[in-house]
């Protein structure tokens, strides 16, 4: 494939990627958090057999069965507030390929909740160099571990490549059934920045992409 190829697929790829989570929004706006989760795991799955840009191998999307997400459990969606912790903290992530990635926390979300017992507090990162936008990763508890999360963390917001689920009220939707692995673990050629200290939890989440190998 050539250079001008890989650049138009991996273009489409986001302009895909930003069109779901646009149609994630409006069906979650309309009062269905659950459908818009059943929506975007549907188009997740379409993209990763499909797509040319796809993470997987051609030879594993032939064998492409779906990807493993657990089922939606409204107790881990929260309307967040910034609060100032950290904010101004600057991190620099080297990602190989990509070299040095900069970024600036903007200060902090607490995942608070009767329902889900409390998740815990995680920094939210801006992207200090072009594009911009918000970035929030996590690593839990069950990361790495059989039948848990990707090692080396998942994204819940990384809203320059389109994956957003909007604000109300000047609340931040944090809503972990939608975090995801990001495509280096599923393709170790792609440059993923990973979670630091301070978007680690200590439990267990039971929600979102489970890591799988395919």
């Amino acid at each position: 494939m050539t250079l001008a190829a890989t650049a138009l697929n991996t273009a489409d790829w986001r302009r895909e990627v930003f069109a779901l989570y646009a149609e994630v929004r409006d069906a979650a706006t309309a009062g269905s958090p659950a459908l818009a989760h059943a929506h975007w795991r549907t188009g997740r799955d379409r993209l990763f057999a499909g797509h040319p840009a796809s993470p997987l191998s051609p030879a594993a999307r032939q064998a492409f069965a779906g990807l493993n997400i657990a089922p939606y459990d409204p107790a881990f969606r929260f309307e967040a507030e910034i609060d100032d912790d950290g904010a101004g903290q600057l991190m620099e992530v080297p990602t190989g390929t990509d070299g040095v990635v900069p970024f600036e926390r903007l200060g902090t979300v607490a995942l608070d909740g009767a329902a889900s017992g409390g998740v815990g507090r995680l920094a939210l990162w801006r992207l200090k160099s072009y594009g911009g936008g918000l970035f929030l990763p996590l690593r839990d508890g069950s990361s790495g571990k059989d039948g848990g999360s990707y090692g080396g963390g998942r994204y819940v917001l990384d809203t320059v490549k389109g994956a957003h689920l909007g604000e109300r009220g000047g609340r931040l939707i944090v809503d972990l059934n939608f975090a995801y692995n990001p495509s280096c673990a599923y393709d170790e050629e792609w440059a993923c920045p990973l979670p630091g200290p301070d978007n680690r939890l200590d439990v267990e989440l039971p929600v979102g992409e489970l890591y799988a190998a395919y």
